[in-house]
Order: structure tokens, then sequence, then C-alpha cells
């Protein structure tokens, strides 16, 4: 599947992915992912940054919360419209852009750092999308990305439950089964049932790699490998929000902060 594909999935799953996300029905995003993320996050005040596959802009107004100067970009013209549209409403100072992460339209060296919130593993060619990431950055400056966790949400996944609906374990297959934009099909389970009807589902295009396919493209491309977390609810988040429990059991997702070398002599 290529970039062209890839955009019209996501132009078609903008519209609701917007209403459903900015209802709050994205649990695992508002609870979990994008906290750990942030947490992570080394101090970006001040800074110039990207963010990469933006979508509805809700990630990137939380950079700019954090007094980042910001720039982002996504490959959907709805997702565009409505992060410019709250922007226009409620303004950050961010500058969304039409755009796809394989081609980035900047300039060598012209932004701090660069962030991908749960995008890059959805993207066709990861490998060049890392190398365009690296060509932008100046150097020394970093690429945070939050990604699937290759090892345990491959193509095949499924939770076990006890008879209370507790998570005990997770069946995984495929792990090796790298797949070029097989498209599955979902909904944030917390819509309500009501909500669900005559909604079609998103299409969402997955390009798995193993762990060991995305260590060899981060060394190709040049990047340093700075930090690594595997995000797991607290006791009191997994309390407060069920659905976020299991990854007290394995993890989901996987962040990564890679850093673009300065060159000896600098």
């Amino acid at each position: 599947m290529q970039s062209a594909e890839v955009g019209a999935c996501w132009e078609a799953n903008a519209e609701n992915w917007t209403k459903f996300s900015r209802a709050g029905y994205d649990v695992y995003r508002d609870a979990l992912n994008t906290p750990a993320f942030l947490d992570m996050l080394p101090s970006v005040s001040g800074l110039r940054g990207l963010d990469l596959g933006c979508g509805e802009g809700t990630n990137t107004r939380g950079l700019a919360e954090c007094e980042a100067r910001m720039t982002a970009i996504d490959i959907a013209p709805t997702f565009i419209r409505h992060a410019r549209e709250q922007e226009a409403d409620d303004p950050r100072g961010i500058d969304y852009l039409l755009g796809d992460g394989g081609d980035l339209p900047f300039e060598d060296g012209e932004f701090d750092f660069v962030t991908a919130f749960m995008s890059l593993m959805d993207m066709p060619d990861q490998g060049r999308v890392l190398q365009e990431v690296r060509r932008v950055l100046r150097d020394g400056g970093f690429f945070q990305f939050s990604i699937l966790h290759p090892c345990f949400v491959p193509p095949h996944r499924k939770t076990i439950r006890d008879e209370n609906g507790n998570c005990r374990g997770v069946e995984v297959a495929g792990y090796f089964d790298e797949t070029d934009g097989r498209v599955e099909s979902w909904l944030f389970s917390s819509i309500p049932d009501d909500e669900r009807e005559n909604v079609a589902p998103f299409r969402v295009p997955r390009f798995h790699r193993t762990l060991s396919t995305w260590t060899a493209m981060i060394i190709a491309s040049g990047f340093v490998m700075e930090e690594l977390r595997e995000p797991m609810a607290s006791v009191e988040t997994a309390r407060r929000h069920p659905m976020v429990a299991d990854t007290r059991v394995v993890p989901i997702f996987l962040h990564l902060r890679l850093r673009k070398p300065v060159p000896d002599g600098r």
C-alpha cells in the first residue's frame, strides 16, 4: 500500500475519529498513552517542534502547552481542517500543514525536535520517514515517537479474561508476519451502543514490523537511541479507567526517543 491509499483511508476516518476522540472515547490515549508520552518528553520550552501525523491536533496542543513553538503535519485534509478550526477558536500559535511524512516540506535542520504520537506505525515506509525526520532536525535534536508495541500487539492479539472480566493474559500470534497495509476495521470500544448505530468502522492500514526490524531501521537512519519506555497504567489509573488495566499485564505501547548525533569537532 502506498501513501495515497493510506491517505484515503485516514481521510475517510477523519470526521468520525475527530468527533469520537474529542468526545473522550479514546480512553487509552487520554488516560495513559499521551500522559506517559509527555512525562517522558524532555523540556521543550522555547524550542521549535514538528508533530508528525498530528490528526485533529489534540496532542499537538499538548506540546504547545509545554511552551514549544509547534508546526504539525498530517496526510488527511479533514484532520487538518478540524485542527485549524480549533486553532482559530483557541490560538496556541500552531501552524497546521497538509503533507506526507515520507516527503517533509521543510528545510534541513529546521526543527529542534520532532514527535509522532501513534502515527509512525501507520506509514508505509518507516525507514524513509526516519531519514526525513533526521534531515529536518538540527544536530543534537531529538525524535520521540509512540507506536503499538510490536511484541504484544502483532497482527493477532486476544485478551484473556477471568470470570470477573479481569485481564489475566494476552494471546499473540503472527509476530513475524510483517504487513504492508493490512487494513483493520474497528471503533473505540468505549463508544456507547446508540452512537455506534449507522457509523462505519474506522479502516486503519497497519504496517507491522518486528522489534528487530524497527531497531535495524533506526540504526540505518543514523539516529542514536536515547530512551525506551513501555507505559503501564498505575493502580489508580486502572481503577478509574478499567479499560487500560490490561497494560498492567503486558504493554500495548512502546515509546522511544532518538537523538541526532552532533558531528565530531562541533
